[in-house]
């Protein structure tokens, strides 16, 4: 099973019945560019994620989280929904906390250096 970004925005994508057009329309490209996006990661920049997060209306975090693809994949949207809430919550506030500490060892790092 494939587990990367392209292929989870087109399965996103496709659970929302947003057609390809439409979203290289939204992109600004043409819908073969769009195509090789969701076939290739490595065409994704950061700005291009945010664009395509903010028009499948879902957060970055649920295009990283690997439990989306079992999420995406099932059939009943309402519980799709409320399970993708929590998930990416919970994904979130690990992000956070792991920043949180990376910027209080960074500022540790700083104080030894003055």
């Amino acid at each position: 099973m494939n587990n990367s970004i392209g292929y989870r925005i087109k399965k996103v994508r496709e659970n929302k019945g947003i057609s390809q057009e439409a979203m290289a329309l939204e992109l600004d490209i043409t819908q073969s560019n769009y195509g090789r996006l969701e076939k290739s990661d490595n065409r994704l920049t950061i700005p291009k994620i945010q664009k395509i997060a903010k028009v499948l209306d879902i957060t970055i975090s649920y295009l990283f989280d690997e439990k989306s693809e079992k999420i995406i994949n099932q059939h009943n949207n309402e519980n799709v929904q409320a399970y993708n809430v929590e998930t990416i919550i919970n994904a979130d506030k690990e992000h956070i906390t792991s920043l949180k500490e990376e910027i209080a060892y960074l500022r540790e790092l700083l104080k030894k250096e003055k």
